[in-house]
């Protein structure tokens, strides 16, 4: 796969890298090992001064850093510009809270003093080098998230970013070398996929992270398996979206618009599967639709631009066949369903709603990654639970609902690793943030993200000595 920039909005290739040979990957290798035996004995206080002072430069960088995002993958400029601040925002948040997340932990006296010991205490260190996977759709956020917590609990990083964004790829690791950290402890890798294994069963490399798609994180999963290492994986969603009577419907359709075409539709906790109970669904296909068809389609770099292209050509290939396959097995596509008229250059499609879905279409299982909704009718809430669990997927979802025992149904019942109430799904580096079912496994963000990649460990002190 060639690694370079193609501006998806006109299809035009604008910088192409070349990819490291073996000599540079495992000189980068080596100082990402050197660096780890250094940078894992500093103190909260020095970590925290480098990640604020990484944050107030990506700050500074923000204009610069979201055209070189949209110019790569796409998306709008102003949900560009907003991503480099939430990143911002994400390096704060645990260059504050880092060192109380990652406290020794004291268990109870009276287990210290049953095991025959004076005194115990859980103590988290740092694994050692990490390896991130990392995908195209959000270029800048999926790193931070990573990195923000693995550099504050004293780890290194290697980053194999997307190969359709090298610029966001290399810029993240000026970013940290600006910052101060230490020659190695955040490196980028410009390699293929078929450079990854061979890093990831170095011994230097302690565990891995990816976010992308289901094959990719088998992949991954496999290798890092054989080799006995630590993995978290994000692979995706096809996330419900439920809208029960006691709904605010108007608002409802409103904030589905956004949850389902944010990003161009290329979000893994987007909104996809609009599971409406029958008493409101006529009121939310009427108001959703509506809002979907007034999305202006176009130049993402335009501040008025709802919805640009899909990153990719084969992307938008995919996303036109299950839209296909759907609408030839008796779905309509109540607004959209094609490209749009003059769409010559670059790799846009129309924002759709199709209703109709059945078991046996393609789209009803798969992801849709694109401004495509998949819209369905329901009886009652036995029903919608039972469409909403009737996916491989299980990453976050959302409930529209005003009713204390329909909250209290979904939390217990609905197979996701989120549930969102009258909103729609985000991620806060304060909450745990990933799936299950084909969605991976581990968290990210909060304290439960920053744990992943330490070693826990038990310190005991025999009692009487």
């Amino acid at each position: 796969m060639a690694i370079a920039t193609v501006n998806p909005a006109t299809g035009e290739t604008l910088k192409s890298f070349g990819a490291m040979g073996p000599e540079e990957v495992e000189r980068r290798l080596a100082t990402a090992g050197a660096a780890f035996a250094d940078y894992r004995t500093t103190g909260f206080d020095e970590r925290t001064r480098l990640v604020l002072r990484a944050a107030d430069l990506l700050d500074g960088d923000r204009d610069e850093i979201a055209r070189t995002m949209t110019l790569e993958m796409g998306k709008p400029i102003a949900a560009a510009r907003a991503e480099a601040a939430k990143c911002a925002k994400a390096m704060r948040w645990y260059a504050g809270h880092a060192e109380a997340l990652l406290a020794d932990e004291e268990p109870a006296q009276d287990d210290v003093h049953d095991s025959g010991a004076e005194r115990c205490r859980v103590h988290y260190r740092p694994l050692g080098v990490i390896l991130a996977v990392m995908p195209w759709n959000f270029p800048l956020w999926q790193v931070v998230r990573f990195a923000a917590p693995a550099l504050m609990a004293g780890n290194v990083g290697l980053l194999k970013h997307a190969s359709n964004v090298p610029q966001t790829a290399l810029y993240l690791e000026d970013l940290f070398r600006r910052a101060g950290f230490p020659d190695g402890c955040f490196q980028t890798l410009l390699i293929g996929s078929d450079g990854v294994e061979k890093v990831l069963r170095d011994r230097r490399v302690a565990a891995a992270t990816l976010t992308g798609s289901e094959p990719a994180g088998r992949s991954v999963a496999a290798i890092c398996g054989d080799e006995i290492k630590k993995t978290v994986l994000e692979l995706g969603g096809s996330d419900p979206y439920l809208v029960l009577p006691s709904a605010d419907v108007e608002r409802a359709a409103r904030t589905a618009v956004t949850a389902r075409v944010q990003n161009n539709g290329q979000s893994c906790i987007a909104a996809k599967r609009f599971i409406v109970h029958t008493d409101v669904y006529d009121a939310f296909a009427e108001h959703f639709t509506a809002g979907m068809r007034e999305l202006k389609v176009g130049d993402p770099l335009l501040e008025d631009t709802n919805v640009g292209p899909l990153a990719s050509k084969q992307g938008r290939t995919d996303l036109e066949e299950l839209v296909d396959d759907a609408v030839r097995k008796g779905a309509t596509a109540l607004c959209g369903g094609s490209r749009p008229e003059g769409s010559e250059r670059g790799w846009f499609y129309l924002p759709t709603v199709l209703a109709g879905i059945t078991q046996d279409m393609r789209i009803h299982q798969e992801e849709t990654f694109g401004p495509v909704a998949t819209l369905y009718r329901v009886r009652d809430l036995d029903e919608a639970v039972s469409v909403a669990n009737d996916s491989p997927f299980g990453l976050s979802s959302n409930v529209w609902t005003r009713d204390d025992g329909e909250v209290e149904r979904c939390v217990r019942d609905l197979q996701a690793g989120g549930v969102f109430f009258n909103g729609m799904t985000a991620s806060h580096p304060a909450f745990p943030f990933g799936g299950i079912k084909r969605s991976g496994y581990g968290r990210e963000l909060s304290g439960h993200g920053i744990r992943e990649f330490c070693n826990v460990t038990t310190v005991w002190h025999a009692a009487g000595q």
